[in-house]
């Protein structure tokens, strides 16, 4: 019941969210650990330490989610032999949704699928997309809420800086 109500919450919040961004304030502290469920494996976010990782949680039904794929999906083609990855963490409720999603908009980085909502529960989301940036030591240094086309630039700068720590 506690998961059924935390999606409830994501969702309604998200209604006034779609098209709002929100730089959050997030004080240096560790990233919540996850284990992820990727298509073919499962993997915990603690596997990515020595990385800088953009960790996005996403639903089908997100119209910012569906403009801030293919940003991502350059990010990961840009910087991913320096050691940057994109995670996108799916919300959907059913996973056929996501997969529709991912055929129209093809994901070149990893993809977890969560229907529980239990990473949203411990990242605490409060609408979508939310996105975090976490250091190489495995920090949470970045926090948006939303995605803007017009912020791509601030975004990126936000990535080189933490790849040249």
């Amino acid at each position: 019941m506690g998961r059924i109500r935390v999606l409830a919450g994501v969702i309604s919040l998200s209604a006034g969210l779609l098209f709002s961004t929100a730089n959050l304030a997030v004080a240096a502290q560790p990233a919540p650990e996850l284990v992820l469920n990727l298509t073919n494996q499962q993997v915990k976010l603690s596997d990515y330490l020595g990385q800088v990782v953009y960790l996005d949680f996403w639903a089908s039904w997100c119209k910012p989610c569906q403009r801030s794929f293919p940003w991502m999906n350059d990010m990961q083609a840009k910087y991913g032999e320096q050691g940057f990855t994109v995670i996108a963490v799916n919300l959907d409720s059913e996973r056929k949704l996501a997969d529709e999603f991912l055929s129209k908009l093809p994901a070149h980085f990893p993809v977890a699928f969560d229907p529980s909502g239990n990473s949203a529960q411990t990242y605490q989301l409060k609408g979508m997309p939310t996105s975090y940036l976490i250091d190489k030591t495995g920090q949470l240094r970045i926090a948006h809420q939303g995605f803007h086309v017009d912020k791509q630039a601030s975004y990126e700068q936000e990535i080189q800086n933490l790849l040249a720590e």
